[in-house]
């Protein structure tokens, strides 16, 4: 029978568990506590501070309304303005006043305790105004900074006018932090009685901690450094390790016994492992890592400044598409694909020591190092985007990509590897920004470009809350009538220094920068409260308001959440407000854009599908994306009276879309020919320069009341 040993594992873990618990344990009653009494006062106080201050709020804005009402009686009764405004300028003198107005019965104002009184005989028009008019007892109303008390006037049962005291809650509200910071201080001071009982605490569980950690020491620290000394030979290499022989039984003998076998095991895995840190697993070309060292030597190995290196960034365009639609082993495949087409003109044109290498994702990099590496990496561009822009045969179905391509030269454009590297991407993106699946040379201007860029999006954080954007307004017209049925809502971009930005520029960089999320939902929300605002107007209540959104905010799939709060927030009926997605936004993912335009739907919201027919395929997603209607792109408006074909197009799509119960807008409308052309064809809306330009609010109220 063997002994039972209590071996190192169990001492440590039966120690360290005790150690453990006991930490837990005190630690745990003490924050709890703690924590429990700090919540506990400061909830209960902060709630009982503020209410105490909204009581007295009201009761003292409603006594010194009460007061001052029966104190105006006669003199508003016989026209005594002398005493009103004694009456008056007392009341508004009180600490806590902020204003005070005195209206008659037809709601102008009377007296507010000015010296002048320069609206005097004029009708209030603010946004408590028409509430208090009608109030004939006592009436409260608040905004964010005051709490407003109405009283009227009367005489017997005739009313006189009334009595409006502002009661300022941002003193109030001062008053209240000041009382909040004396009881906050008190917080402090019972919380430091606690915490010095923590430190007592602390101060065993320190000396328990000292008591396990010599204890730790003698029995597991000092077996452990004998074999540290050993694996740090492994570490350098030497696997042959030969280690003292040990009679002991415990896991540190078993350790040492198993050192010898262990190093015999790493040096036949070495080699193995030295090939996957430096091969792709997928392609099995020269990673990142691998490139780079290569890079590197081959720079510091030039001779002369005569001798360049040309390097290639290969980016596959739209490759993320792929893997969305028919699944990562799909662009698996599609990159093996890529690699052999790459190789095959790399070896046509790179010369024997070019070498190829997969970055990272889809991108590749290709260096270049015989004879005019110039020439050479001119001729395989030029040959890669010819080879990748051919389909690939996938499933059953024809894939077309393709490949942008950024070019830079060393020494001509960088010293080392970091900088050549960082040119290739940028040269590589500026192929993108050119319109993907061609080639771009680095240039010096690109690094201003970029900063450029970079600026552009520092700038653009912020510019809401500065007050730089700005909302203005399309017109939308119905074509039958010529009658104003709606706006789309367009971002403008004033800056204090750069001037008015074109849209084209600055919705580039929010969509890129991801700034577009932040925005969408400001825009939206602005929008509806203005919509909502123009019910005040004639004609304006029947508007239907249209705003864009972003493949990237829809994307995220909850933008049916933050249309939904929108309307709640602003009170804009669902049925005004459209809700415009690009075709190839939609195209992107269809599914996810079915599943949100039914949560539109079932909220009421309407969906249009902006830029129809410059999308992949736009007839054909009509039935799968069912959307209320779509707005056809302004370059088939623009060509309808050179080109027939655009002129067919356009009936065709306007007949196709009746036909499904789908209204159709025209948008770029600049002539008065292209206008009547869409009415005879039935299109339902229009808009455009022609109709009008786009108008700021005040602009867009003054042409509803021209329209009466």
């Amino acid at each position: 029978m063997s002994k039972m040993r209590f071996g190192l594992q169990a001492r440590a873990v039966a120690v360290m568990g005790v150690s453990l618990l006991v930490v837990a344990i005190m630690v745990g009653l003490w924050l709890v506590r703690l924590g429990s009494l700090q919540t506990e006062v400061r909830t209960l106080g902060g709630q009982l501070v503020g209410s105490l201050y909204d009581d007295q709020a009201q009761r003292q804005g409603t006594s010194l309304a009460s007061d001052l009402a029966q104190a105006l009686v006669n003199p508003m009764y016989y026209n005594d303005s002398e005493q009103v405004a004694q009456l008056v300028r007392a009341l508004k003198a009180q600490p806590l006043v902020s204003y005070v107005r005195v209206f008659d019965t037809q709601g102008y104002l009377v007296h507010d305790g000015s010296e002048t009184v320069a609206d005097y005989g004029q009708r209030l028009d603010d946004p408590l105004a028409e509430k208090a008019f009608a109030a004939r007892q006592t009436l409260l109303q608040r905004t964010d900074h005051v709490l407003e008390v109405t009283v009227p006037v009367l005489l017997g049962e005739q009313r006189l006018g009334g009595v409006r005291v502002g009661m300022d809650l941002d003193r109030m509200r001062l008053q209240q932090a000041q009382a909040g910071a004396r009881l906050d201080s008190g917080i402090e001071v019972v919380s430091r009685r606690y915490l010095y009982t923590g430190l007592g605490l602390l101060a065993g569980l320190l000396l328990l901690t000292v008591a396990v950690a010599v204890y730790v020491q003698r029995t597991l620290v000092r077996p452990v450094r004998a074999l540290v000394a050993a694996a740090r030979r492994i570490e350098q290499g030497d696997y042959e390790v030969e280690l003292a022989v040990t009679r002991s039984n415990d896991e540190i003998g078993e350790l040492v016994r198993s050192f010898a076998t262990m190093s015999q095991a790493i040096a036949r895995h070495d080699r193995e492992v030295r090939k996957l840190a430096y091969t792709d697993a997928l392609t099995g070309l020269a990673n990142r890592l691998a490139f780079r060292q290569t890079l590197e030597a081959r720079m510091a190995a030039i001779p002369n400044a005569d001798q360049r290196l040309a390097l290639l960034f290969v980016d596959v365009d739209d490759f993320k598409r792929v893997n969305d639609t028919l699944g990562h082993e799909a662009g698996d495949e599609v990159l093996l694909r890529f690699v052999e087409r790459i190789k095959t003109a790399v070896n046509l044109y790179g010369g024997a020591d070019s070498l190829l290498a997969r970055f990272g994702g889809d991108e590749f990099v290709i260096l270049l190092a015989d004879g005019d590496v110039a020439a050479s990496a001119l001729r395989l561009a030029e040959e890669l985007v010819v080879e990748l822009s051919k389909p690939l045969s996938l499933s059953g179905r024809d894939v077309f990509l393709g490949s942008s391509i950024g070019i830079t030269v060393f020494p001509d454009d960088a010293v080392d590897a970091s900088g050549l590297l960082k040119n290739g991407d940028i040269a590589m993106y500026q192929a993108k920004l050119a319109g993907k699946n061609c080639y771009r040379y680095y240039s010096r201007a690109m690094d201003h470009a970029v900063e450029r860029r970079v600026h552009m999006e520092q700038e653009l954080r912020g510019a809401w809350e500065r007050g730089e954007l700005h909302l203005v307004y399309q017109p939308i017209y119905r074509t039958r009538d010529r009658r104003l049925v709606g706006v789309e809502v367009l971002l403008r971009w004033q800056h204090p220094q750069l001037g008015a930005i074109p849209p084209s520029v600055f919705i580039q960089v929010a969509e890129q920068s991801g700034l577009i999320e932040q925005l969408g939902p400001k825009v939206l929300r602005a929008a509806c409260m203005e919509a909502r605002r123009w019910e005040m107007v004639p004609g304006g209540e029947q508007l239907f308001v249209s705003v864009n959104v972003s493949p990237r905010e829809l994307r995220n799939g909850d933008l049916s959440d933050v249309v939904v709060a929108c309307l709640a927030e602003s009170g804009l009926p669902a049925a005004r407000l459209h809700i415009e997605l690009t075709e190839t936004a939609v195209i992107g993912d269809e599914m996810l854009a079915a599943s949100l335009l039914d949560k539109l739907h079932r909220h009421g919201v309407k969906v249009w599908l902006d830029d129809f027919g410059t999308g992949f395929s736009g007839l054909s997603h009509l039935r799968q994306v069912p959307v209320d209607g779509v707005k056809i792109d302004k370059s088939f408006v623009a060509d309808m009276q050179r080109d027939p074909d655009d002129l067919a197009l356009t009936t065709a799509i306007i007949a196709m879309c009746h036909a499904l119960g789908i209204t159709v807008v025209a948008e770029g409308i600049e002539q008065e020919a292209q206008f009547d052309l869409l009415a005879q064809r039935s299109c339902d809306l229009a808009q455009g320069y022609w109709l009008s330009r786009p108008l700021s609010s005040t602009q867009l109220v003054g042409l509803l009341k021209t329209l009466q």
